[in-house]
């Protein structure tokens, strides 16, 4: 009897080292378990006290607490930070038969440790399998980065988005604060940002089709965040040993920035923040750079920005600025000319140049998209790739550190499915594509230049907390996976799915909310256009299909292989089963749609 019990709880143990997410660098099993009862003892060693409390609490969130079990003075749950440690990886967690323990070098460590620790321990259970787990990180900056400004979210709802990384050890929470459509953090010596800049006229449907403001139309939607709630945000984050990267867009992307101060564009104004309709090239929307008061303003902003947020970086934006309206000002030709600049880029360069200038006066680092390469890269940016790889692999062949962070693979803003039953956005990637995406530096480039890797969640059409979280996971995942796992190079797409399956009831059970759009098949017109394929995302999956607009179940045809398209049908109707459950969403496609990349109204 003892043999099996002891055999079951290896098999368990081994059951669970395939949910951890991202994969730990070595899981051991051993026998026997660790529950966790009355009367548990907690021993810190070299953790702050102001920390410890928050770390109990860590761990009791991954148990029940329903235990009868009386665990007296026999059962220890220990952390111990030591700089000495025999422990050189990032953390050591053992859970014994009577202890559970978890040993690092640094703080963060004891908290990555109790991270895995709650994934380790199974939902509704006071029981954790007994092990031991030595882990690393495979790089160091591992991002999410959140849109603010197109929609704003609730400071509750980042604290919430903030648990969420922390729980899948991303790091650095880069938010994108300004933008066209809306000035989100208080600038005290420039109040007219928040009072005006802070503010669109309401508008749904979708991005670039919506009716811009009207005259004499309030602008009644958006929101800043003060000062007070920021350093609210910061310290949460920094908690969760996660830093909190500002981006302040500019030259480009600031027409909430020229909505309160027109006099810092060529032309004058008078400005309106947008609501999503389509305006780029037609109205400004970049700062002038021949204007001194420009750089004022600048030095202003970045100051209080820069006290608010103790990371060392400020992401200065730099991407997509249209130079029509540089072109054409005698300003601005005049300051190309006496400056020596052949072009606008070169005119973008000396600008961003200015910027990172003021940005190092204030004790920070420059960060900026690619786009800052062009015209010459500024003396020590740091470059964020997002136009695929390409602009990272020649910063880092220049010798200056990267983060990639490419479209397609690494945008979750992106469909995850077919444009007919996903909300509307503009491009694709699905969970697989970001899964499968080498975000690494050439061989000939050195590897350490790359900082990291990072996701970034544009919000154009995501007006709402639900939907954010629906689009960041499980895409998410993936990048959590590659940005930590040292097997990341090592792609084993069945076994990651198992990985996400396993995350769905813990999401469910905390409120959370994600896509199940890997079990909806990819739909697509084979090369005659005569027939419709489905390619399922997953292994294992029966898809069922009707041409009739009755809802499939498990009683209509299973796909076997492409469809030809029955003369008069409008409307392709599919649903997923996997061991005779449904398991996909219902969905209904418009054949004439099927070819369409995206949605429009």
């Amino acid at each position: 009897m003892l043999r099996a019990i002891l055999l079951f709880t290896l098999l368990s143990a081994s059951v669970w080292s395939q949910v951890l997410l991202p994969t730990p660098t070595q899981v051991t099993p051993q026998a026997g378990s660790f529950t966790y009862g009355n009367g548990v003892k907690w021993v810190m060693e070299g953790i702050p006290q102001q920390d410890g409390g928050f770390l109990q609490q860590q761990i009791r969130s991954a148990f029940t607490g329903k235990s009868s079990a009386d665990a007296g003075n026999k059962n220890t749950i220990r952390l111990t930070v030591s700089p000495a440690s025999a422990v050189t990886q990032d953390y050591r967690l053992r859970i014994g038969l009577t202890e559970i323990s978890i040993e690092s070098r640094t703080l963060a460590g004891v908290f990555h440790g109790i991270q895995t620790l709650r994934q380790w321990v199974p939902l509704g259970s006071d029981q954790a399998a007994a092990c031991e787990i030595t882990d690393s990180p495979r790089f160091g900056w591992r991002g999410l980065m959140l849109d603010s400004s197109r929609h704003i979210q609730s400071v509750e709802e980042i604290k919430t988005y903030l648990d969420q990384m922390a729980l899948y050890k991303f790091n650095v929470f880069h938010w994108h604060l300004t933008d066209d459509q809306g000035w989100r953090i208080e600038i005290k010596s420039r109040p007219k940002l928040t009072e005006v800049g802070a503010w669109r006229v309401p508008r749904e449907g979708i991005w670039w089709f919506r009716p811009g403001p009207q005259p004499g139309e309030k602008p009644t939607y958006g929101g800043f965040y003060t000062q007070e709630q920021i350093k609210d945000i910061v310290a949460y984050a920094a908690q969760r040993h996660i830093s909190v990267v500002p981006e302040i867009d500019v030259p480009g992307h600031s027409l909430a920035i020229l909505a309160a101060y027109p006099e810092l564009s060529t032309g004058g104004g008078p400005f309106q923040v947008n609501p999503g309709s389509k305006f780029y090239g037609s109205i400004e929307n970049t700062l002038d750079p021949s204007n001194p008061e420009t750089f004022v303003f600048l030095d202003d902003v970045f100051r209080e920005v820069a006290a608010l947020f103790p990371n060392e970086f400020i992401h200065m934006g730099g991407d997509e600025c249209p130079k029509n309206f540089w072109a054409k000002d005698p300003d601005c030709q005049a300051l190309m000319k006496k400056e020596g600049l052949n072009n606008p880029g070169e005119l973008q360069s000396w600008f961003v140049k200015r910027v990172e200038k003021i940005i190092h006066s204030h004790g920070k680092k420059l960060m900026g998209w690619d786009e800052i390469l062009e015209g010459g890269l500024a003396e020590s940016a740091t470059v964020m790739s997002w136009r695929g790889k390409a602009g990272g692999i020649a910063a880092a062949k220049m010798g200056r550190q990267v983060v990639m962070s490419p479209s397609p693979a690494y945008y979750l803003d992106l469909y995850q499915g077919h444009p007919e039953i996903e909300p509307a956005t503009y491009g694709m990637a699905r969970l697989k594509d970001t899964y499968q995406f080498d975000p690494t530096l050439p061989a000939d480039v050195d590897a350490k230049l790359l900082l990291g890797i990072q996701a970034n969640l544009w919000t154009e059409e995501i007006p709402t907390f639900r939907h954010l979280q629906y689009m960041t996971w499980p895409r998410a995942f993936a990048v959590a996976e590659e940005a930590w796992s040292a097997k990341a190079d090592q792609k084993d797409w069945p076994a990651f799915v198992k990985k996400v399956e396993a995350q769905f009831p813990r999401f469910d059970a905390m409120g959370w909310n994600y896509a199940r759009s890997l079990y909806d098949p990819a739909v697509s017109f084979s090369a005659d256009k005569k027939s419709i394929v489905l390619t399922p995302e997953i292994d294992g999956l029966q898809i069922h299909y009707t041409f009739d607009d009755a809802e499939p179940d498990a009683s209509y045809p299973v796909y076997q292989g492409p469809l030809p398209i029955p003369q008069g049908a409008s409307h392709l109707r599919t649903r997923t089963y996997r061991d005779g459950k449904p398991i996909g969403r219902l969905t209904l496609i418009t054949i004439a749609n099927i070819a369409k990349d995206k949605r429009t109204p």
